[in-house]
């Protein structure tokens, strides 16, 4: 991929936004900043801690404290979005199946359990690391159908319609198939029948949880619009009750028949005409060529040192890796930290999430497409650069110019570490919650609608506000840019220490960063650092988003004194994480929803 320089354009908007006097095409960008010398923490290599000023401020008001539940396996953990799934991966394991196996195993296992977020019909992230120390990254993200153009979610007035969303013209091609087989064939030690054994069974009967029968509840109506959809997930235009006996009998013939004969049957035999017959039906763009010509893609991983850890995570058409990598270089440049929930610390967070995020919006999309200067956005001197612009005491608005870009809320995440040490961290998904909301008649697998990721209406905002820009622009082939951050954390000792991700849409990034300095930081536990309260800004809209009941009253204020506008939300994220103890292994999955983790 080529290299392009970089001319800081968070530094030249936010200046203008400062109040600069001549326009911003005009300001040179500024020079780059000194090397670190190196005994300062962003030098590579750095081993210096931060000071933390005070013991972490947790409200009153958050409900969550103390709920986060850690479970110990001293050989091997799974921690994914659905304890029955857990369940599967360990099993695995424990069949002397490794940490790619599992992933395997658990990948299918949530397309029938999680039917939200896991997926045939969609796409994800994995990044693996062996015992050996190597680090790969295996892009299997979905790609526009090659009839897809430019202006095809937009009315005649240039207005977005809801086409991206729902129905079968908002579904990429899907590379979860071809991903799970690409990973298992370069890395798997198992029978690929034996990883999709456990999914068949369960497609077959399962009982819904109280968590699953809510996700369908809230999607109900979409889900009625399609028959097939209708029929294999609702009772009488109804949600099932939690304790429902589940049996998906389509889906379970999908399952065999990709256990039987891989992913050639997904991609150019039966499913697949089942797939394109849908599309003729409801109008879509997939073709049998689109669907032939799918290929998952191995990628270099984004690398990134902090205070002497080092992340290793997803490159593009990912954002996550990227993004993530400029907010902890901006931060590790502060030797003292306030408190956790502070408005002191609030504020420098939001400030380098909101720098991070507009270069994310400006520069990134799929490698095959776009020219991005990765080497200077990741760049401790660059990080220099955006944190000698952040104000001690107020916040510098994000210029309405800035571009924004898109992820859906209903994405999954699990991590895996085997009992040799092999890791595993893998995000998932359909987009929004049921992709689609197109289950595809006689296959029995929701398709997604990930085609929203892409700038479907420029300038315009979407479903979540957030407006995008030129480097996601829809075209044949392209994948479309995501946030999901599938992350494996180094300790200082270059041991395996962390394995963590999470769904939440835009969200992702900053919730695992937060969930990584809450630990290396401010020395949470696991438990603790995964149920702590989390805040948001992604640059556009310019607010500082924050989880009900998790920043204290005087935190507000003060933060809006200091120029922030706050919107108190729901929750964000779904964080499943493991972490290395002297006993051995720890998972978390996170309180916010219904995930699980198993050790053993």
């Amino acid at each position: 991929m080529r290299q392009i320089p970089l001319a800081a354009p968070a530094a030249l908007a936010l200046l203008a936004a400062c109040g600069g006097t001549r326009p911003p095409e005009t300001i040179p960008a500024p020079p780059p900043a000194a090397a670190a010398p190196a005994d300062h923490p962003t030098a590579p290599g750095a081993r210096v801690d931060a000071i933390v000023t005070g013991r972490p401020i947790i409200p009153e008001t958050w409900s969550l404290a103390g709920k986060g539940v850690a479970v110990s396996g001293p050989r091997a953990m799974v921690v994914s979005g659905h304890p029955v799934a857990s369940h599967v991966g360990i099993e695995i394991i424990k069949q002397g199946g490794n940490a790619v196996d599992a992933a395997v195993a658990v990948g299918f296992a949530l397309a029938v359990v999680l039917p939200e977020a896991g997926n045939l019909g969609g796409g994800g992230f994995i990044v693996y690391r062996d015992t050996t120390g190597r680090v790969r990254a295996l892009d299997y993200r979905e790609t526009a159908p090659g009839k897809a153009t430019g202006g095809m979610y937009v009315d005649s007035t240039g207005n977005p319609t809801q086409q991206s969303l729902t129905g079968h013209l908002a579904s990429g091609v899907p590379g979860s198939v071809a991903g799970m087989y690409e990973a298992w064939k370069s890395a798997g030690r198992l029978p690929w029948a034996k990883l999709l054994a456990p999914a068949i069974r369960l497609a077959r009967e399962h009982t819904l949880d109280a968590a699953r029968s809510r996700s369908i509840a809230e999607e109900a109506e979409r889900l009625a619009l399609f028959p097939a959809s209708a029929q294999q997930f609702l009772v009488d235009g109804h949600a099932p009750a939690p304790g429902t006996r589940f049996h998906q009998p389509d889906l379970a013939h999908t399952l065999q028949l990709i256990a039987d004969s891989g992913p050639g049957v997904f991609y150019t035999g039966q499913v697949a005409d089942l797939i394109v017959a849908d599309m003729q039906r409801g109008h879509g763009l997939i073709s049998k060529d689109d669907l032939k010509g799918y290929t998952p893609k191995w990628r270099t991983p984004i690398e990134i040192t902090y205070r002497g850890y080092t992340i290793y995570s997803m490159p593009p058409a990912s954002s996550g890796g990227v993004t993530l990598g400029e907010i902890l270089n901006i931060m590790e440049g502060y030797d003292t930290l306030p408190p956790f929930g502070s408005p002191g610390y609030v504020h420098l967070e939001a400030e380098a999430m909101r720098r991070a995020f507009m270069d994310r919006n400006h520069w990134l999309g799929d490698p095959d497409f776009v020219d991005m200067p990765l080497e200077r956005l990741l760049s401790k001197s660059y990080a220099a650069e955006l944190r000698a612009q952040i104000l001690p005491d107020h916040a510098t608005p994000t210029p309405p110019v800035t571009t924004s870009g898109n992820e859906g809320t209903e994405t999954t995440h699990y991590s895996i570490v085997d009992a040799d040490g092999n890791a595993a961290a893998v995000t998932t998904t359909l987009n929004g919650g049921f992709g689609s909301a197109v289950t595809v008649a006689g296959a029995g697998f929701l398709l997604n609608n990930e085609m929203d990721d892409f700038t479907t209406a420029p300038g315009k905002p979407n479903m979540y506000g957030l407006i995008q820009g030129d480097a996601n622009a829809i075209a044949p082939g392209k994948r479309m840019l995501s946030a999901m951050t599938p992350s494996i954390v180094l300790g200082r000792d270059g041991r395996l220490f962390m394995v963590l991700g999470t769904p939440g849409g835009p969200t992702i990034i900053n919730s695992v960063y937060q969930v990584i300095v809450n630990v290396v930081d401010h020395g949470m536990s696991l438990a603790d650092a995964v149920a702590a309260p989390r805040v948001h800004q992604q640059a556009l809209p310019d607010v500082v988003f924050y989880e009900r009941g998790g920043l204290s009253q005087t935190a507000i204020e003060r933060l809006k004194a200091m120029g922030y506008e706050l919107r108190e939300r729901g929750r964000m994220g779904d964080i499943a994480a493991i972490e290395r103890t002297a006993a051995g292994w720890v998972g978390v999955a996170d309180p916010r929803r219904g995930g699980g983790a198993v050790g053993y």
